[in-house]
């Protein structure tokens, strides 16, 4: 079994959803979980969090899954590529549901091949539109609805949970 690590932003929350956030994480990985939530000033009312964690690799995926049916939730969740897997990022926002995208070592996105062909099958001869689809293939649109939430919690505490193999 191959273990990574990842992080989970929950970069803005319902007070009323933030302990079912907490149990769907749990579930996931296995141990109990509470998270310091603070308040998000990008969105007056809603609240963050953010946590590291270490697990099995597919964590990431079992984690936006458990996550992806609230739909007044932004989330990201990330995971490392380890030796033979690739890393996952995982974007929600309420408007434009959810983005996945493999990375590599570096951090880059990873677009698979058939992906590519289908965004230029799909954009033909306009140039404007073939790159409006590799921006939505980058996640472009998830990444500018999140930014002001991620500015708005720098410097906000990170916890390493680890899940017990």
């Amino acid at each position: 079994m191959t273990t990574t690590r990842g992080v989970l932003y929950v970069h803005s929350a319902p007070r009323a959803l933030c302990p079912h956030v907490e149990w769907a994480v749990a579930n996931v990985l296995g141990v109990r979980v509470s998270l310091d939530w603070i308040r998000q000033p990008a969105a007056p009312g809603t609240w963050r969090a953010e946590f590291s964690w270490q697990a099995e690799t597919g964590t990431a995926s079992k984690l936006a899954s458990a996550l992806r049916g609230w739909q007044l939730l932004r989330f990201e969740v990330t995971s490392e590529p380890t030796p033979g897997v690739e890393g996952e990022r995982y974007s929600a926002t309420p408007e434009l549901g959810i983005f996945h995208a493999v990375t590599g070592v570096h951090g880059d996105i990873l677009i698979p091949e058939d992906r590519l062909r289908a965004a230029v099958t799909r954009a033909g001869a306009g140039e404007s539109v073939l790159a409006d689809e590799v921006h939505k293939l980058l996640g472009k649109p998830w990444d500018d609805e999140l930014e002001p939430f991620r500015y708005a919690g720098e410097g906000a505490p990170v916890r390493w949970l680890h899940q017990v193999v």
